[in-house]
């Protein structure tokens, strides 16, 4: 079974579709959503919505990265993925990423908005992702393309052994460090994007960049993995 960790906040403009086609295009899933205590409708919205058995989980905000970390301790599928509550990647796309993890075991599944032609609408913003991106290869001697994608799919055992502690964005980096220092595969999949504006809700900027960086150098000076 495949867990699908969905942190939301303030998302009402995008959420209730995202549900339907997550329910849709895996209907057999467990998901879990976390409301990281939004100020809109988005928790009115899980409660309505939420399928029988999705779990829906409510907090203060304490950021994505606090959000995704709560909706881990609940994953009870073999693999793991984690779904932003905007249109910006395909829901249907995780099939293709499951698919690959199942036919090699032991393998966590990234899917790259740069192995494939999608919109890009600020050089800074993907500056700062190939940066981030380069760095991380530095350091851990890999060939990502794209760290700061949402859609990374884990097997469960894997992801919960990792020692997470983020609370905002640079969650992203410590999903990729982690596993590359302890010699974890990673392998990259082609995935579709369709970026919003910061007016349509985008909220990471070029604090969490230098947050990502930092988080990286300590992951690599760390003696745990």
């Amino acid at each position: 079974m495949l867990s699908i960790l969905v942190p939301v906040y303030n998302e009402e403009r995008t959420l209730e579709r995202v549900m339907a086609s997550l329910g849709e295009v895996l209907p057999d899933s467990q998901i879990v959503y976390v409301d990281d205590g939004s100020s809109d409708r988005s928790l009115e919205i899980l409660r309505a919505h939420a399928r029988p058995n999705d779990l829906v989980l409510t907090k203060e905000n304490g950021g994505k990265g606090s959000a995704i970390r709560m909706a881990i301790k609940h994953a009870t599928g073999t693999f793991a993925v984690i779904q932003d509550a905007d249109l910006e990647y395909d829901p249907r796309e995780i099939r293709d990423l499951l698919a690959y993890a199942e036919s090699h075991p032991g393998t966590i599944i990234f899917g790259s908005r740069f192995l494939k032609r999608n919109p890009n609408l600020y050089s800074l913003y993907l500056l700062g992702n190939k940066t981030l991106t380069w760095f991380i290869n530095f350091l851990f001697w890999s060939h990502l393309t794209d760290s700061y994608t949402c859609m990374k799919l884990f097997p469960t055992e894997i992801l919960k052994s990792l020692p997470l502690r983020a609370r905002h964005f640079e969650l992203e980096v410590e999903l990729c460090a982690y596993p590359l220092k302890r010699g974890v595969a990673i392998h990259e999949l082609p995935i579709s994007y369709r970026p919003r504006t910061f007016a349509e809700g985008k909220k990471i900027g070029w604090k969490d960049a230098v947050k990502g960086m930092w988080t990286a150098v300590r992951i690599r000076m760390e003696k745990r993995q």
